[in-house]
């Protein structure tokens, strides 16, 4: 009578199987992980401009510049290496986190340039219409940037660049029914407001890395007020929890990157305007801080040393640049208000 074989060789051979399985899919997901955390290069708006338009077979009126920058950070936050991460729930976009907020960063800044779009450069009153397909624009950049069910971000987003397109289309016709854009000082002075606020925000944010004294109350939607302890003196020492530190980095760094590119274009349609103000100038210090801070970060993390101690603080690094480009923005919109 034959006996069963009850050697553990097949058991073996089992749990071999599933690890090997296992290590490759951790492999391949690391790989992905590698691979897609990267952030995309920057472009050349008067170039994507130009070839957009050939496309179009319309010539590159006031205003073309603007909205084909608009559209192609938004496709770009879309299309970059691994896609849109923010809402993904499967490895490896949910183990992922700096490309996220770095995401967020840039969407905060297209969505502030739709909103002037929509209220101030394509109107040339408060009491003009507003732009149809602006106006459908606005809230679909707007939608939550991390809702992956039915309608998913992705394709919300992608829905306002359809509207952009069509606004796009409109630019520069001569049936006065069509897109209009308004290049004045008031309207950039407006926008270049908001942007100056982003800007103090971010750079409050990144300084509060190595800790922070501030007098007076502290604002409760600030992130960092989460970790606040009173300060020898008087006032209260506000300091970022450590894993939000690179959060806030990359967030700087999304912003940053496309805010550099809006204002590229902004310097290309708003050129007369800039050079009748003396405005020109600023407008290119203000650039240049921006493109200081893309700098490539020569680091697999973000590292986070004492003010003056032996170690780099990327944060504050960051937010130099980013208060620089602030004080440059301030006197931009100072000579922008002058007669």
């Amino acid at each position: 009578m034959l006996t069963p074989d009850t050697s553990p060789a097949p058991r073996r051979g089992l749990r071999r199987a599933i690890l090997a399985v296992v290590a490759v899919l951790v492999l391949l997901i690391a790989a992905s992980m590698w691979w897609w955390d990267t952030e995309p290069a920057l472009f050349d708006p008067v170039a994507a401009t130009q070839a957009r338009m050939q496309e179009l077979k319309r010539p590159v009126s006031t205003g073309a510049t603007t909205t084909v920058t608009l559209i192609a950070s938004v496709r770009t936050l879309l299309d970059k290496r691994g896609g849109y991460l923010s809402n993904d729930k499967l490895p490896p976009g949910v183990l992922l986190d700096n490309l996220p907020n770095w995401e967020f960063g840039s969407l905060t800044a297209s969505r502030d340039l739709v909103r002037a779009l929509r209220n101030d450069f394509s109107r040339s009153q408060t009491q003009s219409t507003e732009d149809k397909d602006l106006a459908e624009a606005d809230p679909l950049l707007n939608s939550p940037n991390d809702r992956w069910l039915l309608p998913s971000s992705e394709s919300q987003y992608r829905k306002a660049i359809k509207h952009l397109d069509g606004y796009l289309a409109r630019l520069g016709d001569a049936d006065d029914s069509n897109a209009h854009f308004y290049a004045r000082a008031d309207n950039l002075a407006d926008y270049l407001q908001l942007v100056s606020s982003r800007l103090g925000s971010l750079s409050q944010r990144l300084s509060a890395s190595v800790g922070q004294i501030r007098i007076g109350d502290v604002d409760a939607s600030d992130p960092a007020s989460a970790s606040t302890v009173a300060a020898p003196g008087g006032g209260r020492l506000v300091k970022t929890p450590w894993t939000q530190i690179d959060d806030n980095f990359y967030e700087a760094r999304g912003y940053t990157w496309t805010l550099l590119e809006q204002l590229k274009a902004i310097q290309r349609d708003f050129g007369p305007i800039l050079r009748s103000k003396h405005a020109d100038v600023s407008l290119e210090q203000v650039i240049r801080e921006l493109e200081e801070a893309q700098r490539p970060l020569h680091s697999p993390m973000v590292l986070n040393g004492s003010p003056f101690g032996f170690f780099a603080n990327h944060s504050l690094v960051m937010a130099n640049y980013v208060s620089r480009a602030n004080a440059a923005l301030i006197d931009l919109r100072e000579l922008l208000k002058r007669g």
